[in-house]
């Protein structure tokens, strides 16, 4: 059975011995056989997935969320068109959670999930735009990005006496990484660690770069995990801002398995900065504490007091925030996630 590791393995040979690590990330993710785009769906979020992202923990966050792109909604003048585009939507949690929400704007609502792989989009709810490209114009909405950029496959730099970029290659044991000389991004410090890495995050910046270029009136908002500047992560160990999951653990090496395992990276602010300063920078926690998360749960704790003794569906559906915000504000977890903010520049 044809694998992802059989198609890095052809563009391998196709390009005369190797890849660059984008390639390779691009193959072992988003390919035929890659790890999103499997018909077996292997890459999906959820607890019967590889990973929880927040609108997985619950409705809680899509409820919030519903509240962002109303106060959004009324900043733009309130339009009887109203464009939400989720980006990366998964297999449209997000989506059903920000409808079952039913925001202000909802008869303005045109949401739009894009999601590249196939799969998870046939488990897209109906009532919804389903596709695999980002819209070209959009004149009032908001472009929400949670944990996409950090999927976005990156050139990978190494420290061996300069900075060099790795490509990859066929080794005797499996995948190998060698070593190219060529001029690196102004964005790496001049010195690190013998063995330091770096990631170029060429994807993101030019996502974000189309993202802002689409948008007439509205925001685009990112969330995800973050570092501030590439500096830092070329300082510190290299597997704590390049991880692999699956089955909701840390999974191998980043060349092996390719196609059953995620890949993913932190996201440089810096580098995103590079293409525009974003407008606001907000831990997730804060982000979500703006948005009324706290007078949410005391309300689910006090519903589920008055229906304790004799719960109904509704009581225990407000008793699970509790739960929920403990996740979503988790300074550890979550909560620690930065949710970025860009507004279209007239």
């Amino acid at each position: 059975m044809p694998s992802a590791a059989d198609d890095v393995s052809a563009a391998i040979a196709e390009s005369g011995g190797s890849i660059d690590f984008a390639t390779f990330m691009s193959i072992a993710l988003y390919g035929e056989h890659g790890f999103y785009t499997r018909v077996d769906g292997v890459g999906r979020a959820g607890r019967r997935g590889d990973f929880i992202t927040s609108p997985e923990v619950g409705p809680l966050f899509g409820q919030l969320l519903a509240r962002h792109i109303d106060n959004e909604w009324k900043r733009c003048g309130s339009p009887s068109t109203f464009t939400v585009v989720d980006a990366g939507a998964g297999p449209g949690t997000l989506a059903r959670s920000i409808l079952a929400a039913k925001p202000e704007c909802l008869s303005a609502l045109d949401y739009v999930a894009v999601e590249a792989s196939a799969t998870q989009r046939a488990m897209h709810p109906d009532n919804i735009t389903s596709t695999d490209v980002m819209p070209l114009r959009i004149d009032n909405g908001i472009i929400i990005a949670n944990e996409l950029l950090d999927n976005l496959p990156f050139q990978l730099w190494v420290f061996d006496g300069g900075w060099r970029r790795a490509r990859v290659s066929l080794g005797s044991g499996g995948f190998a990484e060698i070593l190219e000389s060529v001029p690196p991004p102004g964005v790496l410090p001049s010195s690190a660690r013998h063995g330091s890495r770096a990631p170029e995050q060429i994807a993101a910046q030019q996502w974000l770069g189309r993202a802002l270029t689409s948008l007439v009136n509205g925001s685009v908002v990112v969330i995800d995990y973050c570092t501030p500047l590439t500096a830092i992560a070329a300082a510190a160990p290299w597997r704590e801002w390049l991880r692999t999951y699956v089955g909701h653990e840390r999974g191998g090496h980043y060349l092996k398995e390719a196609g059953s395992q995620d890949i993913t990276c932190q996201v440089m602010i810096d580098q995103l900065a590079d293409i525009a300063e974003p407008d606001s920078v907000r831990s997730q926690a804060q982000f979500l504490q703006m948005l009324g998360i706290d007078a949410l749960v005391s309300e689910g704790r006090e519903a589920w007091a008055a229906n304790a003794s004799s719960p109904t569906l509704e009581a225990l559906k407000m008793r699970s925030r509790v739960s929920e915000a403990e996740a979503l504000l988790d300074p550890a977890g979550l909560g620690a996630f930065s949710v970025l903010e860009w507004r279209a520049r007239p």
